[in-house]
């Protein structure tokens, strides 16, 4: 692994940066608190092809890898429009279909995935399954030469941008009784299907919903890669949303920064800027130092991902953690160097504290990180 980004690395950055800061965050939270959508922001980075930097040329896409992308992600969230659904679609979904889909179902939906014609959502946890996919609940039967879904899924991202959902589902069990999973693309106005709005506390535009599957009958041939093989399938979108979590943290973190050493040169006090002061610039020096670890870890897990590495889980969890530790300390430490300032909306950055103190959460809480660790890496017995 180089730790130098090539030239084109660092034109994709650079051109990401303009775009972003373009859009800047008054548009995020304009969009985010009319209840618009950012449809526009969307269809822009779909359109100079970042959106599918990570797919292959042959669907639109930038032929590279999770390495580029995440740099799409951390530049957007840096100019202050962290957007969630960079996450799921082309770096879950787009991953998963171009690993396991036929070409047929290549052809379909990943040439419309890159361009930002399409958005797909993924459905994955349950009320009672959240990081324990053995216990999706959720059905899909075949009958004839259809599958006919039945289940509840909770807090699935953007769903009312999408054109269809990639749903994991049970379609059997094996011999300890444990679910056997499938992937299978769900439209996202297909009959039976209904959507309630889960009210949380976060500036953003996407939203998160309630999914209702009573009787959801799709073709066959929305099933990706093999009946059964689901849990493993869909291990190939995990990592690159770990990675793609992690990058938004980074992101977010570097716009906190940046606004809060502004803030640092020009805000005086007894004649001098609060910079000055060692009680102010420490803990931003300590701050940037612990974002830029994490962002060495980020670069790393996208390397190793797309060098198909089998450390690259390893590396991902780690990235996801570190971020979302590095991001929160950062923007709090932002917040706290305007003072008052810091809480006011002109300010721009107490609006993304929801979408900050989500990323300890999810994609994967901190704990199954912390488990993940001291099972895979430190050999520990498993605590589940």
């Amino acid at each position: 692994m180089d730790l130098r980004e090539t030239d084109e690395q660092s034109a994709l950055r650079n051109a990401v940066a303009k775009l972003g800061r373009s859009f800047g965050h008054d548009y995020f939270v304009e969009t985010s608190k009319s209840g618009a959508k950012s449809t526009q922001l969307w269809k822009a980075v779909g359109q100079h092809g970042f959106l599918g930097v990570n797919l292959a040329k042959e669907y639109g896409g930038g032929g590279a890898g999770v390495y580029e992308l995440q740099i799409v992600a951390e530049e957007l969230a840096a100019a202050g429009c962290p957007l969630l659904m960079m996450v799921v679609s082309p770096a879950i979904c787009g991953s998963v279909i171009q690993s396991f889909g036929t070409e047929e179902q290549r052809q379909r939906w990943l040439p419309r995935l890159t361009s930002g014609e399409m958005i797909m959502s993924f459905a994955i946890t349950e009320p009672d399954a959240g990081s324990n996919s053995h216990n999706i609940s959720t059905q899909a039967r075949r009958d004839g030469t259809d599958y006919v879904l039945s289940g509840t899924k909770y807090y699935i991202s953007g769903v009312d941008e999408a054109d269809a959902i990639l749903v994991v589902t049970r379609t059997g069990t094996d011999e300890r009784d444990r679910g056997q999973l499938s992937l299978i693309v769900v439209p996202a106005d297909a009959a039976g299907l209904t959507k309630s709005v889960i009210p949380v506390e976060i500036t953003a535009p996407d939203k998160q919903f309630n999914l209702f599957f009573d009787d959801v009958r799709v073709p066959a041939d929305c099933l990706i890669g093999q009946e059964g093989d689901g849990l493993r399938q869909v291990f190939q979108g995990l990592n690159p949303e770990r990675i793609m979590g992690a990058s938004i943290g980074n992101g977010i973190a570097r716009y906190a920064l940046a606004k809060a050493a502004e803030y640092a040169r020009g805000r005086q006090v007894w004649g001098v800027p609060i910079g000055t002061h060692q009680g102010v610039a420490h803990p931003l020096a300590h701050a940037r130092i612990n974002v830029d670890l994490a962002r060495l870890m980020t670069q790393r897990a996208a390397w190793l991902h797309d060098e198909g590495d089998p450390l690259a889980g390893e590396a991902a969890n780690m990235a996801k953690f570190a971020s979302a530790e590095a991001g929160m300390a950062a923007l709090d430490q932002a917040i706290q160097t305007h003072g008052g300032n810091g809480l006011s909306t002109e300010y721009g950055l107490a609006t993304l504290w929801g979408s900050m103190r989500l990323m300890r959460t999810a994609p994967i809480s901190r704990e199954m990180i912390l488990n993940y660790v001291a099972k895979h890496s430190l050999g520990l017995p498993s605590s589940y």
